[in-house]
């Protein structure tokens, strides 16, 4: 379970990094232009801006708390914020007619259910 636990955070982790380095430094005009991200065309620069931030801290917070062992509750933590971040893009894509991300967002919301789960009640990090 620890194993599953581990490769599913890496996983989110991986996905997180990603969408943050998009955000964060892609102009918002070229993501408008990219599938999925027809959102960001009626977002502000410094919304687009911080969700990717956001993802960037979601990214290490998935991880590095537990790994250096210094506050590993904040990983399933992280993992919850991310199901509300979840909750929040699908509900973005459909009111901008994109709803075949649904899909995709549902899957990491459940990656990220079953991190917060496993890490609070099945398998947590204390020895």
């Amino acid at each position: 379970m620890n194993l599953a636990l581990w490769i599913a955070a890496g996983l989110l982790a991986a996905v997180a990094l990603t969408g943050g380095i998009t955000k964060t430094f892609v102009p918002k005009e070229r993501l408008a232009a990219t599938t999925g991200g027809g959102w960001t065309a009626g977002a502000s620069v410094g919304f687009v801006k911080t969700l990717g931030v956001l993802e960037l801290l979601a990214a290490a917070g998935l991880l590095l708390p537990a790994m250096l062992d210094v506050a590993p509750v904040l990983v399933p933590v992280t993992a919850i914020c991310w199901v509300a971040l979840m909750v929040g893009a699908m509900i973005t894509h459909l009111r901008h007619g994109e709803a075949r991300f649904i899909g995709l967002n549902l899957a990491y919301l459940a990656v990220a259910a079953f991190v917060a789960w496993g890490r609070l009640d099945s398998s947590p990090f204390t020895g």
